[in-house]
C-alpha cells in the first residue's frame, strides 16, 4: 500500500499526543489528514459521534496509554486479539486501532459524499470492546526488519528470473513518482516514536510501492496466466512480511510503554 492506511496515521498521532509531542487539536488534525472529517460512535460515555479530539482523551481517561494498529488479511489475524465481532468487523475494513489498557478498539467505516465532481470522504470509527491479549503475529522492530530485507532480496532475485521484475517503462514511470513524492518530506510516523520504528516504516513502505509496481499487468514482463500466477504466489508472502513490519512499526510506541511499565 503506498497512502499510509488511515488506522496507522489515527494510532501514530494518538500516541504523539499520549506522549506530550503534540496538542490535542494538532493530533486530531494530522489523523484527519486529507479527509473531510472523522467520527468516533460507540465510545463510553457518549450518546452520539465525537470528534478524534473528545475521542483520543476519552481513551485516554479511560486507561488507554498507547494505541496499536491491525492490519489483518483473509487468514492473517495481524495485530487482533479477539473478541470474534471486533476480528470480523476489522477484517472486512482491513485494519483497525486498538487500546488494549482501555479494553477498546476502533474500525473505520469509509464513505465518500457529495457531487461526483466535488467528492469528499467521511470515517466513522466505530468503538467496540476488545480482549486485554497479545495480538497475533506482531513481530518486534529487530524481526520486521531482518525479515523485510530478507523478503526483498529473495523476492527481487526471483522476479528477475521469472522477467517479471517491472522493468518496463511504465513501471519506471511509477517508481520515480513515488520516489519524488518520498523526497518531498512526506512525514513518516509522529514525533515520539524511536528512530528504528521509523526506519522500519520507511522500508515497509518501500517494499510495499514495488510489490504494487510489480504487481500490475502492465508493469511486468509476464502474459501469460502461469506466469501472472506464479507472480502472484511470489509476492504473497512479501506482502505479508511487509504488513507485518508496518504493524510493528506502528506499535512501537505502545510496545515502548509496556516495556517500561514491566521493568522494575
Amino acid at each position: 500500500m503506498l497512502e499510509e492506511p488511515r488506522s496507522g496515521r489515527l494510532a501514530a498521532w494518538g500516541n504523539a499526543l499520549y506522549a506530550g509531542a503534540v496538542s490535542p487539536d494538532e493530533a486530531a488534525s494530522e489523523a484527519v489528514g486529507g479527509d473531510a472529517a472523522h467520527r468516533v460512535v460507540g465510545l463510553p460515555g457518549e450518546a452520539g459521534p465525537v470528534g478524534l479530539t473528545l475521542a483520543l482523551g476519552r481513551l485516554r481517561a479511560l486507561g488507554a496509554t498507547g494505541l496499536t494498529v491491525a492490519l489483518p488479511a483473509p487468514g492473517h489475524p495481524l495485530g487482533l486479539c479477539g473478541p470474534p465481532e471486533f476480528n470480523t468487523r476489522a477484517l472486512e475494513a482491513g485494519e483497525a486501532v486498538l487500546a488494549p489498557d482501555a479494553g477498546l478498539g476502533l474500525v473505520p467505516e469509509v464513505t465518500a459524499v457529495g457531487p461526483e465532481d466535488d467528492e469528499h470522504v467521511e470515517v466513522e470509527w466505530a468503538c467496540l470492546p476488545v480482549r486485554q491479549a497479545p495480538p497475533a503475529d506482531v513481530p518486534s522492530l529487530g524481526e520486521a526488519e531482518r525479515e523485510l530485507a530478507e523478503a526483498l532480496r529473495e523476492a527481487t532475485e526471483a522476479l528477475v528470473r521469472l522477467d517479471v521484475a517491472g522493468s518496463g517503462p511504465v513501471a519506471r514511470a511509477a517508481l520515480e513518482a513515488y520516489q519524488a513524492r518520498a523526497e518531498a518530506g512526506r512525514l513518516v510516523l509522529a514525533p515520539g516514536y524511536p528512530p528504528r520504528a521509523v526506519r522500519v516504516l520507511e522500508l515497509a513502505q518501500r517494499v510495499s510501492a514495488l510489490l504494487g509496481i510489480a504487481a500490475a499487468p502492465e508493469h511486468g514482463g509476464a502474459v501469460s496466466a502461469g506466469q501472472m500466477g506464479a507472480r502472484a504466489e511470489l509476492l504473497r508472502p512479501v506482502e505479508r512480511v511487509a504488513r507485518r513490519a508496518q504493524v510493528a512499526a506502528y506499535n512501537a510506541y505502545a510496545e515502548e510503554v509496556a516495556r517500561r511499565r514491566r521493568s522494575p
